[in-house]
C-alpha cells in the first residue's frame, strides 16, 4: 500500500521525550508511533507485538545500558535498524554505537527538521550521522590538526564499552553497587573497571574519578 506508515519504537527512559518525540513522528504523512518504553525490558514485547521498522533507542536506559540493547537487538533481530536519538556526544559515542548495530546517531539537540531527516534516512536503508561527526571521523583517519590532541578525549575513546559505561553512571553520581546492580555485574568487577579507569585517567581517589566523570556529563566535549 502506498499510503502505509513506517512504525517506530520509542525506547527513552524520558516519558516527556518519549511524548515530544511522538507528537513530532505522529505529525509526519509517513510516520507513526506503535509503541514507547523506558527499558530494554520492556521493548522486547512490543517489537512481538508491533513489529516495527525502526527503534529510536536512547542510550542512557533504566537498567540495561542503550550499547549493551543495541547490541541485542542486532543480534535478535538484525532487520529492525536502530536509529541513536541521545545527549550523548557524538564523538565519544557514535562510533561505539554503530559498531554496536546503529544504523544512525542523533544528538537530542539538533532541530526537528535534522531528526526527522536522520529517521528517513536509516528508514531508506542509509547510514546517518551528522555532517560535524563526517569531518571528524574523516580528520581523525587522516590524522588531522587536533586529532588526539587532547589525551583525555583519547583515552575515553579508547576506553572498552564496559568502562565507557562504567564512567558514565560514575558520572550520574551511581554508587558502586548501583552500578554493579544496574550493569548486573558483581561489586567486585565494578570496583576493576574504577582501578583500571583511575590507571588510564591518571587518577588517583575514587572521589576524583566521580567529579571528573561528572564534569564530563555536564560537558562532554571538553
Amino acid at each position: 500500500m502506498k499510503n502505509k506508515k513506517s512504525k517506530i519504537l520509542l525506547v527513552d527512559d524520558h516519558p516527556i521525550v518519549r511524548e515530544r518525540l511522538a507528537e513530532l513522528i505522529n505529525q509526519q504523512a509517513d510516520l507513526t508511533v506503535c509503541g514507547d518504553c523506558g527499558d530494554a525490558a520492556e521493548c522486547w514485547q512490543l517489537i512481538e507485538d508491533q513489529q516495527p521498522d525502526l527503534a529510536i533507542v536512547d542510550l542512557s536506559l533504566k537498567t540495561t545500558p542503550g550499547l549493551e540493547l543495541i547490541k541485542d537487538l542486532k543480534q535478535r533481530y538484525p532487520a529492525l535498524p536502530v536509529l541513536v536519538l541521545t545527549m550523548h556526544d557524538e564523538v565519544l559515542y557514535a562510533e561505539r554505537a554503530l559498531r554496536a548495530g546503529a544504523r544512525g546517531y542523533i544528538t537530542k539537540q539538533e532541530a526537528t527538521p535534522t531528526i526527522l531527516k536522520a529517521i528517513h534516512n536509516v528508514l531508506e536503508g542509509e547510514l546517518y550521522i551528522s555532517e560535524s561527526l563526517a569531518r571528524k571521523l574523516v580528520g581523525a583517519l587522516l590524522g588531522g590538526p587536533g586529532a588526539g590532541a587532547d589525551r583525555q578525549a583519547l583515552v575515553l575513546k579508547q576506553l572498552t564499552d564496559r568502562e565507557l559505561e562504567v564512567f558514565q553512571l560514575l558520572g550520574q553520581v551511581r554508587g558502586t553497587r548501583q552500578i554493579a546492580d544496574q550493569l548486573k555485574i558483581d561489586i567486585k568487577t565494578v570496583e576493576t573497571y574504577q582501578h583500571r579507569l583511575k590507571e588510564k585517567f591518571q587518577i588517583s581517589s575514587l572521589d576524583e574519578l566521580r567529579q571528573y566523570a561528572t564534569t564530563m556529563a555536564r560537558n562532554p566535549t571538553q
